[in-house]
């Protein structure tokens, strides 16, 4: 966008130079709106591919569910709806850069307005120029004639009166010629000085429309190239899943949900600690009736229903498997299916960096004579909503080295550990580097009545490689640093893997079918912790995003405290209780689970509250809130136990409501996956393992 100086239009013929100059200052208004047009245009175009897109995404719904192909539908569709979603960003880009646009042309037109009643005088200018100009021309012209006609006379020796009548006239002439030449050269020099002062401002607007204009377009095409490499993520990531989709998951999928058991004819089941609180019995089946108080109504003492034991009597349990029916058995499997879609999530792992929020679910309720009444929003209390923060790295070694056995701390101060000698800093780039990794997982899940077939459950993780600010050091004396290669292991628990795309490289070598192996982009690696280093230079270790997962579960079975949640609902009261037990094997090592908390939400203007333990009324929100001590085997009943209140109403009956969990555990992971460094230039010189609720929620 090269600009002349519009100093060269003071000059030209009939000094049309101001006009030339303002018309032009008009154009510029005409060329925001029609920029404005052109974006809007854009974003429409976007929006309906969009709306297109998310058409086709649940269209896929209408697909055949049966067969080992069926759950590919899932990955198309996940696949479909990011697309949309990703040409719906762009619509709010580009809405947002309309309305720069147009703040932009209302900033314009305010400061050509201004403009033009600043060069006012210089138009005056310009039309005195022009009217002496055109004065000075017709007495340049009178002049002329009337010095040729007194010259004529002369040699045609006319009669001295009429020389001296046509010398008379030239005289005027002459004068009159000579004052508008004075005139003129005023007039010019007013103008040239009015004209140079304008052109500048002439100029200045138009130097600050183009670098606006260039400003939005450069917006503009940012937006779209954001856009694009989305959309080459997605279709990077719908690949991948395709990849990780491979016949014998597909296959292993069909008998999970087909199949009709997992035991082999004649072998000895697998034995498990039932899911009890002392004196009590829970034999669990679908859905219990409840009476017009909102209790469970008690059946009749078979091996089918929910018993209530006398705390005297001893605990008992029993579960009975029932065949597959071939007739309700699909449709059972694709309600659960439904539900862990509608309530924790699409199961294909974001390319983001933080684990996707959890889907609202719909519920339906019944009255007490039965009929499956309105639908209502399930709407969660948002109680640690968002992932866990990752497990916090120790600092990778600045004057001495790690051990391996270095202490978890829960707090985000990093660990030191035992020193193995002197920094590989001062040691030279030949010695082995340390590095740290860091385990996080979050899992969410969703507990429905006593059923624990119910149960829904996800479970996701990252992976954390710390490097010691001392790194950056040792690759700038070593350019061709040696390649950090490591095992990823336990992936068979695993349902995806979600690598890093521009640090990590698959290595088949040194994978099968319990592990994968990779290998860093050295020169990626390199580039990525210099600029980190230059942008935090105080810092002693950089943290560094390398994989995500998802893990494979089994239901209720797969977290680490199981819940059933009662309510009974009066006009005047509501009691409330809640079953917990602790389930060790859940985890890799069994560990405590630290930092408890419940909370849950009860309406019907709550006047007054009794609980066992304890727990805290917040009147301003409605919610009742139980911190706990620590829960393991180790503490009295195996972990188990059971929360009891009971709230007087001014406004009853309530409605029961969602109940949230939250609880941490360090040291522990619920996958069991784990990291081997390969080959040498590098050591291991910490791993830190923790996981953490995200959405962990009961229902009644």
């Amino acid at each position: 966008f090269g600009l002349l100086h519009f100093i060269n239009f003071i000059t030209g013929e009939k000094n049309n130079g101001f006009d030339v100059l303002y018309h032009n200052m008009k154009h510029g208004q005409i060329s925001s709106k029609e920029l404005t047009e052109f974006i809007r245009e854009r974003s429409t175009i976007e929006e309906t591919y969009a709306r297109s897109m998310t058409k086709l995404a649940k269209s896929t719904g209408n697909f055949s569910q049966l067969g080992t192909f069926a759950p590919v539908w899932d990955v198309f569709k996940s696949s479909t709806e990011k697309l949309a979603g990703c040409h719906l960003e762009l619509v709010r880009k580009l809405q947002e850069l309309i309305k720069e646009v147009q703040r932009y042309v209302e900033e314009q037109a305010k400061a050509h307005k201004k403009t033009k009643e600043e060069v006012a005088p210089t138009l005056e200018a310009v039309q005195n120029i022009q009217t002496i100009s055109q004065a000075l021309q017709k007495s340049k012209e009178n002049y002329n004639a009337k010095t040729l006609d007194q010259e004529r006379l002369r040699k045609e020796g006319a009669t001295q009166r009429d020389v001296d009548k046509a010398g008379v006239k030239a005289k005027k002439a002459t004068e009159t010629y000579k004052s508008y030449v004075e005139k003129y050269a005023t007039a010019k020099s007013e103008f040239e000085h009015r004209m140079t002062e304008t052109a500048q401002k002439f100029q200045d607007i138009e130097e600050n429309h183009i670098l606006q204009m260039k400003e939005i377009i450069r917006s503009y095409s940012q937006s779209v190239e954001e856009t694009h490499a989305l959309l080459g993520e997605v279709q990077n990531e719908f690949v991948r899943n395709i990849e990780n989709t491979s016949e014998e998951n597909l296959i292993q999928k069909l008998a999970e949900t087909k199949g009709t058991g997992k035991e082999r004819p004649g072998a000895k089941p697998r034995k498990r600690k039932p899911f009890g609180i002392p004196g009590r019995l829970f034999i669990f089946q679908n859905v219990p009736q409840v009476d017009a108080e909102g209790f469970c109504i008690r059946p009749e003492e078979n091996e089918n229903n929910i018993l209530f034991a006398d705390e005297d009597e001893p605990r008992k349990f029993h579960v009975e498997i029932k065949p597959v029916q071939p007739n309700n058995g699909m449709h059972q499997n694709r309600a659960t299916i439904d539900e862990l879609k509608a309530s924790i999530g699409n199961i294909i792992l974001s390319p983001s960096t933080s684990v996707r929020n959890l889907h609202p679910k719909q519920l339906r309720r019944c009255d007490t004579r039965g009929r499956q009444r309105h639908v209502r929003p399930f709407s969660p209390p948002k109680i640690n909503a968002s992932p866990p923060p990752p497990a916090p790295l120790a600092r990778a070694e600045s004057s001495s080295s790690l051990s391996s056995n270095a202490s978890l701390s829960a707090g985000n101060t990093p660990t030191v550990g035992t020193s193995r000698g002197p920094s590989p800093v001062t040691l030279g780039s030949l010695d082995a580097l340390p590095i740290a990794v860091a385990f996080t997982e979050t899992v969410n899940a969703y507990f429905k009545g006593a059923d624990p077939s119910k149960c829904i459950v996800k479970i996701t993780g990252d992976m954390t490689l710390s490097f010691p600010m001392g790194i950056i050091k040792v690759f700038t004396t070593n350019p061709s640093p040696a390649t950090l290669t490591f095992k990823l292991m336990n992936t068979s628990r695993l349902e995806q893997i979600l690598p890093n795309q521009q640090l990590l490289h698959s290595d088949s070598s040194q994978s099968n079918s319990d592990c994968k192996g990779y290998c860093f982009n050295m020169q990626a690696l390199m580039s990525y912790l210099r600029k980190v280093s230059e942008q935090n230079p105080s810092a002693s270790y950089f943290n560094v995003d390398i994989l995500k997962y998802q893990v494979l579960t089994d239901g209720i079975l797969s977290t680490p405290l199981n819940l059933a949640v009662y309510w009974k609902c009066t006009p005047s009261t509501t009691d409330l209780r809640l079953d917990y037990r602790y389930n060790p094997d859940s985890m890799t090592s069994p560990g405590p689970l630290t930092n408890v908390q419940i909370l849950v939400p009860v309406d019907g203007g709550v006047t007054g509250m009794q609980s066992i333990p304890n727990s805290v009324w917040n009147s301003e929100q409605n919610k009742c809130l139980w911190k706990l001590n620590d829960i393991s085997d180790k503490v009295d009943n195996d972990g188990s136990g059971s929360l009891r209140a009971k709230f007087e109403l001014s406004n009853g009956p309530s409605t029961p409501s969602t109940l949230a969990v939250q609880f941490m555990n360090e040291g522990s992971t619920l996958s069991g996956v784990d990291m081997e460094l390969q080959g040498s230039g590098y050591r291991l010189s910490l791993i830190k393992k923790r996981f953490a609720t995200g959405r962990y929620m009961a229902d009644c």
